[in-house]
């Protein structure tokens, strides 16, 4: 009987563990495309030239909104990630690094509009933010 019951508990414990929350910035799906997001709006606010697709913004931050509800994170979950000051530097940093490891400083004006023409014309997931 004891050890009836350890195994339970045992299982119980691992189960508990598994069905565990990492927290939103480790789920690269979401992370990921919310940094592309992040880069196309500070692409958007520095070059004259490009606009946003606001509407497909605003869709790409429901999808990503319903995959994380799927997941199982409640929208108080998900609002306290996206308004995070901590979490904000960090997307902030990250984005930054991406940019340097595609040959954009991000304080360069010039850099960054090219980069942002070159998404558009390539159609990945910032430029279908733009136009």
């Amino acid at each position: 009987m004891r050890l009836l019951t350890a195994i339970l508990i045992a299982a119980l414990s691992v189960g508990g563990v598994a069905s565990a929350k990492p927290p939103l910035r480790e789920v690269a799906e979401i992370d990921d495309a919310l940094m592309h997001v992040a880069i196309a709006d500070a692409i958007r606010k520095s070059c004259d030239s490009i606009n946003a697709r606001l509407i497909r913004a605003y869709s790409e931050l429901n999808r990503l909104k319903s995959i994380a509800r799927d997941l199982g994170y409640t929208d108080d979950e998900v609002e306290a990630y996206v308004t995070s000051k901590a979490e904000k530097a960090r997307m902030k940093d990250k984005a930054e690094q991406f940019l340097q490891a595609n040959g954009v400083r991000p304080d360069d004006i010039p850099a960054l509009c090219r980069f942002g023409q070159e998404q558009i014309q390539a159609q990945t997931l910032i430029g279908q933010l733009l136009r």
